[in-house]
């Protein structure tokens, strides 16, 4: 009896810092990457939440992501060595969108923005589901001067999006006048955290990194603050990503999605000497790849979803990879893995076998609506 409790114990989801918060508030709770977080808010729903994050300012709760640090002499320069982007591109107190691939295949183990404090202080936040393997990875490869620590349960994520949100802070006292993916240290009611202009809605934002044990206290101070918030759920996130084509680790990468395919090249430095993955991806960054990611918006009815098989004519050409419906258009929009042979330009009809029904659907190259994240 006592093994079967452990191991019910091992399964059973983690919780937020916050998650009494969102109960008093009636979230719909569903599992994310081994986590019990809200999907939507009694009250709310994806469609007012979404439309809040455009037009306002809302509330995520996304502690779910891992926290990494590394720490210790030439910190900076072991991750640079490890993950794809360049970090000698930014200084201390910026951050940046990064890739962990697996070296011998170039396939992304994650994605994760890395802040650098300074030369021998790097604050790594992975997705939650691959935040081990990332740590493990590093702790693999690290020597001997550098610590790899594990801190997931040890902060919580708020990420404040939309465009009242520096308004919001603003009226905390908090720090809003920072360059994009550049981050300050703040303090808020005598509690130490990191602001960070970041997000991933498309919108003007930032994120709270708090440590844990002040998150309640945090929170409370956001949603009795003016203007007043909205709390949205992870679907909301979803469709607010989805928008701006920004992929989602799972779906859109994934180890058999390289960065070559899913056109985030951006975010390798190619002219590093070394990084993960790196004979591979330039091996087929120089060949060429057999699909890349693409845009597409449903023309009529229809909702895509996963792995939706998507047609040029009679002939199977790609899968939906991320598809939902488009609060903003009103209509249905997707991410998928679109064969590079036959060539297809943007505006080149498809159709999208939805509900054993082939649906009419037109490439476009993502974001599907007008960015404001400056």
């Amino acid at each position: 009896m006592a093994d079967v409790t452990t191991d019910a114990a091992a399964t059973r989801p983690r919780r937020s810092p916050l998650s009494g918060r969102h109960a008093a508030l009636g979230a719909k709770l569903a599992p994310f990457g081994g986590w019990e977080m809200p999907l939507e808010y009694a009250g709310g729903g994806v469609l007012r939440e979404h439309a809040a994050v455009r037009s306002d300012v809302g509330v995520f709760d996304v502690s779910h992501l891992g926290k990494a640090r590394v720490t210790g002499p030439g910190a900076a320069r072991f991750v640079n060595a490890c993950l794809s982007n360049d970090l000698d591109r930014i200084g201390p107190g910026r951050a940046q969108y990064t890739l962990c691939c697996d070296d011998a295949t170039g396939g992304v183990v994650d994605d994760l923005i890395a802040y650098r404090y300074a030369d021998d202080h790097v604050f790594l936040i992975p997705n939650a589901a691959n935040s081990a393997e990332v740590v493990r990875r590093l702790c693999a490869a690290a020597p001997p001067q550098v610590t790899v620590t594990d801190e997931h349960d040890a902060y919580a994520v708020l990420a404040v999006q939309g465009p009242r949100s520096a308004e919001l802070l603003g009226a905390l006292g908090l720090p809003t006048e920072l360059g994009y993916m550049s981050f300050s240290p703040a303090t808020l009611h005598g509690v130490e955290l990191t602001v960070c202009r970041t997000g991933y809605t498309g919108e003007l934002g930032y994120e709270l990194v708090v440590p844990a044990g002040d998150a309640v206290g945090v929170w409370d101070a956001l949603f009795a603050a003016e203007p007043a918030p909205r709390a949205c759920g992870l679907a909301a996130r979803d469709t607010l990503r989805t928008e701006m084509g920004y992929p989602l680790h799972g779906q859109d990468l994934s180890l058999e999605i390289t960065p070559v395919q899913a056109r985030v090249g951006w975010a390798v430095g190619w002219d590093k000497p070394a990084f993960w993955g790196r004979d591979a991806l330039l091996a087929e960054k120089a060949a060429g790849p057999a699909r890349t990611l693409r845009g597409l918006e449903i023309v009529g009815r229809g909702i895509p979803r996963p792995g939706m098989a998507v047609f040029h004519g009679d002939t199977p050409v790609g899968v939906i990879t991320s598809g939902t419906f488009s609060p903003t258009k009103k209509q249905g929009i997707a991410l998928a893995l679109i064969d590079t042979t036959p060539a297809l330009p943007d505006g080149a009809e498809l159709h999208v076998d939805i509900r054993a029904r082939r649906t009419p659907a037109r490439l476009t190259r993502p974001p599907f609506i007008q960015p404001s994240v400056r």
